[in-house]
C-alpha cells in the first residue's frame, strides 16, 4: 500500500510527538510544566483522530469541518494556557514572594495582548470562505501571531530573567515560536493562492514546521536541564516593588468594602 506525502509527514509527526510524550513523562516535565503535557497527550490523540477521519470516505466534509472547527478552538485555549503557564513557570525564583493574584494577572496581560492582535488578525483574500471558516482562521493567526511576540518578549529579555536555551521554559517557547512564523508566513502567501494545489502545497510547510518543533523538543528534553538561577537584581527590585503595589492596592480594597456597612449605620 502506497503512502502519500501528507499522510507520510502526518505519521512522522504523530510517531515524533507520542515520543516526546513518553519523554515528558520520563523526565517528569509534568511536575513543572502540566499544561504544556496535557497539550502535547491531547495534539497527539486529535492528530491521530483527524488521520483516521480524513482516510474515512464515509464521512461527510461538513462534519469533518465541524469536528476540525472544535479540535481547533480546544487546541487554541490550551496552547494561551501553555503560554501561561511558562510565564508563571519563568517566575519561579520569586514566586513565593508575588501575591496569589499575580498568576491572573499574567492570564490577564497574555489576554490583553491577544485581544490587541485580533482584529489585525482577519483573513483577507477568501472571499468565497464561510462565516464559521474566516472566524476559525482568525482564532488560528491570533493565537500564533501571540506566540510569536510572547517568544520574542522572552528571548530579549533572557538575560534579566536568568534564563538561557537549556531552560524548559525557553526550550517550550522555541519551539512555539518556529511554528508559529512559519505558519503565520504560509498564511500570507496562502491568501494570495488562486489554485486548491498550491494553498494545499504550503500548508505542507506548516506540517513539516510543526514536526521539525517536535524534534527540536525531543533534543532539547533529551538533555539535563539546566538549574535555574536567580533574577537578576534589577529585575527582582522591578517583581517585588509591583507585588508590593499589588497587595497594597488589594488592602485597600478589603479596607474600602469592609467600611462601607458602617457608613450606612
Amino acid at each position: 500500500m502506497s503512502i502519500s506525502l501528507d499522510n507520510a509527514i502526518w505519521l512522522a509527526g504523530i510517531f515524533t510527538e507520542a515520543a516526546l510524550v513518553m519523554l515528558l513523562s520520563y523526565r517528569h516535565i509534568w511536575r513543572t510544566l502540566p499544561i504544556f503535557c496535557s497539550f502535547c497527550v491531547w495534539d497527539v490523540l486529535s492528530n491521530i483522530g483527524a488521520l483516521v477521519i480524513s482516510q474515512s470516505h464515509a464521512i461527510d466534509p461538513h462534519v469533518y469541518f465541524h469536528v476540525y472547527f472544535w479540535e481547533t478552538i480546544i487546541s487554541s485555549i490550551l496552547e494561551f494556557c501553555v503560554l501561561v503557564e511558562l510565564g508563571w513557570s519563568v517566575l519561579r525564583p520569586v514566586r513565593a514572594s508575588l501575591p496569589r493574584i499575580a498568576l491572573f494577572v499574567v492570564g490577564g496581560l497574555l489576554l490583553a495582548v491577544g485581544a490587541v492582535i485580533w482584529p489585525f488578525a482577519a483573513v483577507q483574500g477568501l472571499a468565497h470562505a464561510s462565516r464559521q471558516a474566516l472566524l476559525l482562521v482568525q482564532i488560528q493567526h491570533t493565537v500564533s501571531i501571540l506566540r510569536i511576540v510572547f517568544f520574542l518578549l522572552l528571548a530579549a529579555s533572557s538575560q534579566l530573567l536568568s534564563i538561557g536555551w537549556r531552560d524548559r521554559e525557553l526550550q517550550v517557547a522555541t519551539g512555539l515560536g518556529f511554528y508559529s512564523l512559519v505558519n503565520v508566513a504560509v498564511s500570507i502567501v496562502q491568501s494570495r493562492q488562486s489554485t486548491t494545489v498550491q494553498y494545499i502545497r504550503l500548508e505542507e510547510f506548516v506540517v513539516v514546521s510543526f514536526l521539525c518543533s517536535l524534534v527540536y523538543w525531543v533534543v532539547s528534553f533529551s538533555q539535563k536541564e539546566a538549574a535555574r538561577r536567580e533574577f537578576t537584581p534589577q529585575m527582582q527590585k522591578v517583581l517585588l516593588a509591583m507585588a508590593g503595589s499589588a497587595r497594597t492596592a488589594r488592602v485597600a480594597l478589603s479596607d474600602a468594602r469592609s467600611d462601607k456597612p458602617n457608613k450606612r449605620n
